[in-house]
């Protein structure tokens, strides 16, 4: 339950950080909370997170800021 409050609330700093920038405009994230409210895209984003560390625990890999910048705008 701690790690997904955790989730939850890094979510909801990165949304609020981001969601009246022009500069991320469109970001998925940004988009999504304009078209299904705030709370839906910070679980998503929530959602979306847990499912990167679930696979950097099991692969092993190290994670890249450099990459996920390229990939998806919204970490």
């Amino acid at each position: 339950g701690y790690v997904r409050k955790l989730l939850v609330h890094g979510a909801r700093s990165v949304l609020q950080a981001r969601i009246n920038k022009p500069a991320y405009a469109e970001d998925w994230v940004v988009k999504l909370a304009k078209r299904r409210g705030h709370n839906i895209a910070v679980c998503a984003l929530a959602a979306k997170n847990a499912r990167r560390i679930w696979a950097m625990l099991q692969s092993g890999e190290i994670f890249r800021a450099d990459h996920a910048q390229t990939n998806d705008v919204c970490t």
